[in-house]
């Protein structure tokens, strides 16, 4: 059968309502997480920010500025260190966590500050839920049943948005913290009772397990690291593992399967190279492969930030 490539394309994710980002520029970003605001670093903004220089003209002039001073509306600010990581600086206190809903999809999240930065989700990744969701459902009203696995699961966006369109869905991420977040995120969403099971594991390792269980999927989601450890200190490198790991999801593979997805934030992956490495783990099942870039639209200026890769089979 023939596979179809596509060039790589930008998927921009502007339907939510909840989250926004509001501005970028010299490294950092300022988003609006529900009712608060956060200011923190990102490696791709390398653009200066502009800021008013003159309240009577309004000019606009860029700025270096990418500490506390070059912003004035913000809850959070991420203070970055010159040993690695950083520190979150509150102006008043905020709530442990607090939540907020992505409305296309029905979904809820618990968000977060965590001290490398992060806050438990990241919204770019909408536009795949949307992709994916729509596949779920059309199999679902034909009356087929899907079953997902989801590796480097991390809080489990995209098993929430599995679930509530109607698959089984498997969660896997080596950190048991992750995984507990996941079920509280599914049960946020409406989905404590839903088919999903939540394994803390290996996720090469698992894989194999699942291959001598021959269990099979429908469709398979993954967003592997550069680098990390398994929940037994199992080392990953990407650059050693990813194509071990892709072989082995092959052959969980059910005999009709719906959908491949594959996420990445590395430097070592590129949508061409994700294309490539689809194109060559789906030979001989037909379909198609879209391959490109994840961003967001930045409300300021209308730029779109991009937050990462995709390659999808379908």
């Amino acid at each position: 059968m023939a596979l179809t490539v596509h060039r790589p394309a930008l998927a921009v994710a502007d339907r939510w309502k909840d989250y926004r980002l509001m501005d970028c520029g010299s490294g950092m970003k300022q988003e609006r997480w529900g009712p608060y605001m956060l200011v923190r670093p990102d490696p791709q903004v390398l653009w200066p920010r502009h800021v008013s220089s003159s309240l009577a003209t309004g000019r606009q002039e860029p700025s270096a500025l990418s500490g506390v001073e070059g912003w004035v509306d913000w809850d959070g600010f991420y203070h970055r260190s010159d040993q690695g990581g950083g520190r979150w600086e509150f102006r008043n206190p905020l709530p442990e966590h607090w939540e907020i809903r992505y409305e296309a999809l029905k979904l809820v999240f618990k968000i977060r500050p965590t001290s490398f930065k992060h806050t438990g989700l990241f919204p770019e990744q909408a536009v795949n839920w949307d992709w994916f969701s729509g596949k779920i459902r059309s199999a679902r009203a034909e009356g087929r049943p899907v079953s997902v696995l989801n590796l480097f699961g991390y809080t489990g966006a995209a098993t929430c948005a599995a679930a509530a369109a109607g698959a089984e869905v498997c969660h896997v991420d080596a950190a048991e913290g992750m995984v507990k977040w996941c079920r509280e995120n599914a049960a946020l969403s409406g989905l404590a009772d839903a088919p999903i099971r939540y394994i803390a594991d290996d996720c090469l390792k698992f894989v194999r397990r699942e291959r001598k269980r021959s269990r099979r999927y429908d469709a398979v989601i993954m967003d592997p690291p550069t680098f990390g450890r398994g929940s037994t200190g199992e080392m990953w490198r990407l650059e050693d593992n990813l194509w071990e790991l892709l072989l082995a999801c092959r052959e969980l593979l059910s005999d009709q399967p719906l959908f491949f997805l594959i996420n990445a934030y590395t430097a070592r992956l590129s949508p061409t190279v994700v294309a490539n490495l689809l194109a060559e783990l789906m030979d001989g099942r037909g379909g198609a492969i879209t391959s490109g870039e994840v961003g967001l639209p930045i409300a300021r200026d209308g730029k779109i930030l991009p937050c990462g890769i995709y390659g999808r089979w379908e």
